[in-house]
């Protein structure tokens, strides 16, 4: 009996050895699965923290809203942000990085527990959205409004608004203007407006303000995740990105452009809206045009603000940067002192052979990221970037610039001038017309 006893016995010792070197590596597994989480959590938090100490803590448009209730910390929705604007603070989901944050719902779609909503502005700081009614029309008949002005910046659904925007403006059509439709801003919305417009056979005149279409996505930085989501396009059908790159969503958008033959009036910028009996005369940049129905489809970007200085019109005059590459050997001039004209000034100073200058017209910058703070710091003590504080511009030339710095007025050799002054948006513009706005703070 001797034997079978000490058969199970050692038996049973294998078999708690094995459990036993189980559970200490999963024991091993949790805590440095924890330490992880603890690394992250403690990142995230520093990063809430200096957004906040940065006045970088405030979103620009369409952003999330956690409820913190319904959270469970999964990260599902950190994961699913191209821009890195979420983490997890504290076992929740928290908006860290706000600046970052272009509102393309990712986020949304990704919680398990649904607890996050996509809202404008804060209880700080309102944003003025216009009053629409369910066929996207303003309190001013006739006057439409659809994508990112009216508080959608989903591509998809910015698409999706502008399609359906054209089939109440479509019942409006008389023939008794030169138009049936003027449309503002070939963004998503305009886009997939103009698409409605030629499949409905209306005379329609679209105009966009840039020498591109993409409006708020032409300015993204490059590789930015541009679409998460399946579109309709009239004339096109359905077209089924998912994650796509800025690159190659604008480059997609111009083959439609291409094959459709959609015909954009660009570098076409509103300059008012009046009534014109039954129809509207729109003004622009280039004439004015007599229309039955305007669809505003712009962005929140607005116009950009201009220096208003001699030799402003030069073509070497830009209000963005998208290809750093391209000023390789020159010397550029970066005017403005926010986020934009950090970055823009950085990716510029690490061209081979370029010198930058960077004018701001404050003695300091304020509400810029740590990072870009950091980097710039940097790039001028390795004499890549010049920074002239308390500076203007007077004058451009064409192969110079005046600035007024230090008391006096210097000259500097110029090749290009990149304003990053933010923009004049359409509010005003639009109020003059009759349009009525209200102002969310915080809400959807």
């Amino acid at each position: 009996m001797a034997g079978p006893v000490g058969t199970a016995s050692c038996w049973e010792c294998f078999v708690l050895k094995y459990i036993y070197l189980y559970v200490a590596v999963v024991g091993v597994f949790i805590v440095l699965y924890l330490l992880r989480h603890r690394r992250i959590h403690v990142a995230h938090a520093e990063e809430l923290q200096q957004a906040i100490d940065s006045g970088m803590n405030e979103p620009p448009s369409l952003h999330p809203v956690i409820d913190p209730a319904r959270c469970m910390g999964s990260g599902a929705c950190a994961k699913a942000c191209p821009e890195d604007a979420l983490g997890i603070v504290n076992g929740k989901a928290v908006l860290k990085n706000a600046a970052a944050c272009i509102g393309h719902g990712a986020c949304l779609a990704a919680c398990p527990v649904d607890a996050i909503k996509l809202v404008f502005g804060t209880e700080k700081r309102g944003i003025d959205i216009p009053n629409i009614s369910p066929e996207f029309e303003t309190n001013v008949s006739g006057i439409f409004v659809a994508g990112e002005l009216g508080g959608m910046g989903l591509i998809r659904k910015a698409a999706e608004q502008g399609r359906q925007a054209m089939e109440s403006i479509r019942k409006r059509a008389n023939g008794q203007a030169d138009h049936d439709v003027v449309i503002v801003g070939c963004g998503p919305a305009g886009l997939s407006a103009g698409l409605s417009a030629m499949q409905h056979k209306l005379r329609y005149k679209l105009i966009e303000q840039e020498d591109s279409l993409g409006g708020a996505v032409y300015h993204y930085p490059r590789h930015k995740i541009a679409m998460t989501a399946p579109v309709k396009l009239a004339l096109v059908g359905n077209v089924k990105f998912n994650e796509v790159q800025k690159e190659k969503l604008l480059a997609f958008w111009l083959d439609v452009v291409k094959k459709t033959n959609l015909q954009i009036s660009f570098r076409e910028c509103l300059e008012g809206i009046e009534r014109d009996g039954d129809n509207f005369v729109v003004r622009t940049s280039t004439g004015r045009h007599v229309t039955r129905s305007v669809l505003l489809s712009m962005g929140r970007r607005g116009t950009p603000r201009k220096l208003e200085v001699p030799g402003e019109e030069s073509a070497k005059v830009t209000y963005r940067l998208i290809d750093p590459a391209q000023y390789q050997g020159q010397t550029v001039l970066v005017v403005g002192g926010g986020d934009s004209a950090l970055e823009a000034a950085i990716a510029l100073s690490e061209q081979e052979g370029t010198d930058v200058q960077l004018s701001y017209r404050s003695e300091a910058f304020s509400r810029v990221k740590q990072k870009n703070r950091m980097l710039l710091e940097q790039q001028q003590k390795a004499g890549r970037i010049q920074v002239l504080l308390s500076s203007r511009v007077k004058r451009i030339a064409d192969h110079e610039v005046e600035i007024e710095h230090d008391g006096a007025v210097h000259r500097y050799r110029n090749d290009a001038v990149i304003v990053c002054a933010g923009g004049l948006l359409p509010t005003p513009l639009l109020q003059k017309v009759g349009i009525e706005f209200d102002t969310k703070f915080g809400t959807a």
